[in-house]
């Protein structure tokens, strides 16, 4: 597992540990919490992001492997284990910088018997996903807040609240994010699958250079503009 994550690492494009980094340490000086209080709610963080992104990247290789597909199998992909689904910089990112990844799934789209209909299902396998766990969560908060009532702002009970809390909010953030029309984002698969995207000769120049276009649009906050509505809008939609 470690040559694994040092192969990982090694294959990161520098620039894009450079943006991390700069997005990192201006989240770090913007925020107004303690070192302590950083540290309790990333604890508190980590539960929605190991499931957020497992189940997201398990979604994709389930589908793809129901439609016909035994790359996800051959893999190792067909499981709900986060080791085999947790890209350590994507993982690292989400932690430190509030957006991330998973390991993409790899599949193989010649085994679909109707390729362009089943690569918009496997694309959309993941957002659904997570809005299916988000809205979940969200159930699950207000049996607790009816349940509970006060009891949820002492003690466990608001440590649980607060963990059922963050992973809603960011398996909602996950949703949002890879609904961004950017490769190699899963808007971008569905809107290509959609409109036939890829019979355009821009679309793979566009395709190849997607991540770091995506890097530069989170280093000037662009897609906060995105994420930050979309959130608010699925919380209060879950809450009304």
């Amino acid at each position: 597992m470690k040559n694994k994550f040092s192969r990982m690492f090694r294959n990161v494009n520098p620039a894009i540990l450079i943006i991390i980094a700069i997005l990192v340490v201006n989240k770090m000086l913007n925020s107004s919490l303690s070192v302590g209080d950083w540290l309790y709610t990333q604890i508190l963080l980590l539960p929605g992001i190991i499931i957020g992104l497992t189940f997201h990247e398990a979604a994709h290789g389930f589908v793809s492997y129901w439609l016909g597909d035994p790359t996800p199998k051959m893999q190792g992909r067909l499981t709900l284990n986060p080791l085999s689904h947790i890209d350590p910089i994507g993982f690292l990112a989400l932690f430190f910088a509030g957006f991330g990844w998973g390991q993409p799934v790899q599949i193989d789209p010649r085994y679909y018997k109707h390729r362009r209909r089943d690569e918009l299902l496997v694309a959309l396998a993941g957002v659904v996903t997570n809005f299916i766990i988000a809205f979940a969560a969200s159930l699950i908060l207000k049996l607790m807040a009816d349940s509970m009532g006060i009891g949820i702002m002492y003690g466990m009970g608001q440590i649980i609240f607060s963990i059922v809390y963050y992973i809603m909010t960011i398996n909602i953030m996950l949703m949002v994010f890879n609904l961004i029309p950017v490769p190699p984002l899963d808007g971008f698969n569905i809107l290509t699958q959609i409109f036939k995207l890829d019979r355009y000769s821009w679309y793979y120049t566009l395709y190849n250079n997607g991540f770091i276009i995506l890097m530069v649009l989170i280093l000037f906050n662009i897609t906060d503009m995105i994420l930050d509505p979309g959130i608010i809008f699925f919380t209060n939609l879950f809450f009304s």
